[in-house]
């Protein structure tokens, strides 16, 4: 590896594949997933040469993808390595939801070889018909930047796509032919440097004037949070405004977690007529919203019911809207952080009452296991600096729960890809192993991906995986098919998987029938893997998950939609949280 001195940028020799591995190094990727194929063995090779990441073999790209999505989000950047076609496109669900999420991870797919595109030769994993960019733009809608890396465009490229994932926040897809992975190259001797471009001074500060003068002359200004808030890492910066400002912290569904809920200043989940109690008023009836990286869609905003006040401040992490004027150009952290600077400190407020305690129902050991009952236990069974996963269906009731203050709730609301947070629960393991990781999921949901679980055995982590054991997809049969087969599913012995998938594993694990038997379940140490399957009844529900469903398929079948056909419906029942 040879140094070039004497020049103002020093650069070096090393081939392309030991290139791209050291910028993933420098950007701050300690793991690499994914599943070996013959086109991306080359950097696999290199890589297990090197020693500059830890290779973290999934059972299939799909996981892979939902792997590095959890890893990045408590990592701040995730990578992923596939093979061309059959493997990219298996990972193109869990890259969408990345997308969807805006979590930044890096795709790379190695590639048929570069000889062969140029030629024009027939290659397998590939449609045969002598296209060679089908999967660059089978991922063009779900990345924020693609391309194929050649010994020409290589410096230029690997760092474009890293900087512009980090940046943007989005993934990005490179593919690396098999045949140019070993070719030695010039490449840059310093180290790649994760920063954001400069704001337009004139316009920040512009913004900052303009930001701060309407919230200082607001009578009732109030924060409303998106998931953007995390990402973007400006979640200091937005409750020392609320504190100065004395202002209420609203948070969307999909950013449950991001502001403690503890803090004097938060009130609860928005989400239109489904708000929580006090909520509603307070954001809508505000004078002053600065909404931070809203994006509203169904699961949201209470089916559309959200009505954001007219002249609502919208900030993206890029721009800020204020009136009619659109500042472009500015780091929505230097902007808050001016604001702060700028804004007068304000006494006191109108205090929000505080909320009564919810109230306990009263359980007996003995008593057949609700969903009730279940919910209650888990709220008690969570502590301050878990990681808190949930998948699509009745798990979606932790959004009802009050988590802990340090807490990172990690789920695909947007994208809503069920069999998600397995994969995400390794990805979240690896970049986080000293926390506790507690995966709440339903059997539907679990028996998508429930491989990884192998995976997670393999590598010796110790979560607790609490998993609803109802016999299909509970949720759907709020919307349609309450009792049809089609939302059925095979009964699995869920509780003795572990030992099933790695025989030599140390486990608990439990199935508990009773309210009792939760309690047990719960109470073990956590200092190994906890597996506990809860079995419930098929149309127990809790009624915040069958009421949204009832109205999810009003949404989506129309005025003429089976719904409205008798017993069709699983509807709201006795079942609370």
């Amino acid at each position: 590896m040879e140094i070039t001195q004497n020049t103002a940028n020093p650069t070096q020799r090393m081939t392309i594949g030991d290139f791209l591995l050291r910028r993933l190094e420098e950007a701050g990727i300690r793991h690499l997933f994914g599943v070996p194929g013959d086109y991306n063995l080359t950097l696999l090779q290199q890589l297990h040469d090197s020693g500059a990441l830890e290779w973290i073999g999934t059972t299939g790209e799909l996981t892979s993808s939902y792997a590095a999505d959890g890893y990045a989000r408590l990592n701040g950047l995730g990578a992923l390595l596939v093979t061309n076609g059959v493997g990219a496109l298996s990972a193109l669900n869990g890259v969408a939801g990345a997308y969807a999420e805006h979590v930044p991870v890096i795709c790379i797919s190695g590639s048929i070889p570069l000889r062969s595109i140029d030629r024009g030769l027939g290659m397998h994993h590939t449609m045969a018909d002598g296209n060679f960019d089908h999967f660059l733009r089978a991922y063009a809608p779900v990345t924020v930047a693609q391309a194929r890396i050649t010994p020409r465009n290589a410096v230029v490229e690997i760092d474009r796509l890293i900087l512009t994932a980090w940046r943007e926040k989005l993934p990005v897809y490179m593919e690396l032919p098999s045949d140019i992975a070993y070719l030695e190259i010039e490449v840059p001797a310093a180290p790649l440097v994760l920063a954001h471009v400069p704001s337009d001074p004139e316009r920040l500060q512009s913004c900052i004037a303009a930001l701060a003068q309407q919230l200082s002359a607001a009578r009732s200004p109030a924060i409303l949070v998106d998931t953007d808030a995390d990402r973007f890492g400006v979640v200091p910066e937005l409750v020392a405004l609320a504190d100065k400002l004395q202002a209420p912290l609203a948070v969307i569904n999909a950013a449950k977690g991001v502001i403690d809920a503890s803090h004097p200043q938060y009130l609860g989940i928005y989400a239109g007529k489904g708000s929580e109690p006090g909520v509603c008023e307070a954001i809508e009836s505000s004078d002053c919203l600065l909404a931070v990286g809203y994006r509203p869609i169904e699961v949201t905003t209470g089916d559309f019911s959200a009505t954001l006040p007219a002249g609502t401040i919208h900030a993206r992490a890029h721009a800020v809207d204020i009136g009619e004027d659109n500042y472009q150009a500015v780091a929505l952290k230097e902007v808050l952080r001016g604001v702060i600077d700028t804004a007068p400190q304000v006494a006191t407020r109108v205090q929000r009452p505080v909320d009564a305690p919810a109230a306990r129902t009263h359980v007996e050991a003995a008593a057949k296991l609700t969903q009730a009952a279940y919910w209650q236990a888990v709220q008690d069974y969570l502590r301050p600096g878990d990681v808190v996963y949930v998948d699509n269906g009745t798990s979606f009731s932790i959004l009802g729960l009050q988590l802990p203050p340090g807490c990172t709730f990690i789920g695909s609301i947007n994208w809503g890809s069920i069999g998600y947070s397995v994969g995400a629960l390794l990805g979240a393991l690896t970049a986080a192993p000293e926390r506790r990781h507690v995966l709440l999921i339903g059997d539907g949901s679990f028996q998508v991906t429930a491989q990884e679980l192998s995976t997670i055995l393999h590598h010796d982590h110790k979560p607790a995986i609490l998993l609803i054991n109802n016999g299909g997809y509970t949720i759907e049969r709020g919307y349609l098919g309450k009792t049809e087969p089609y939302n059925d599913i095979a009964n699995w012995a869920y509780a003795d998987l572990p030992k099933v998938l790695h025989p030599s594993a140390s486990v608990q694990s439990f199935v508990a029938r009773t309210c009792g038997d939760l309690q047990h379940a719960l109470a073990a140490p956590n200092d190994k893997l906890l597996f506990v399957e809860s079995i419930m009844d098929p149309c127990d529900a809790p009624a915040a998950i069958t009421r949204s469903s009832n109205l999810g398929a009003e949404l989506d079948y129309g005025p003429r939609g089976p719904q409205h056909r008798e017993h069709l419906q699983l509807r709201t029942g006795a079942a609370q949280i």
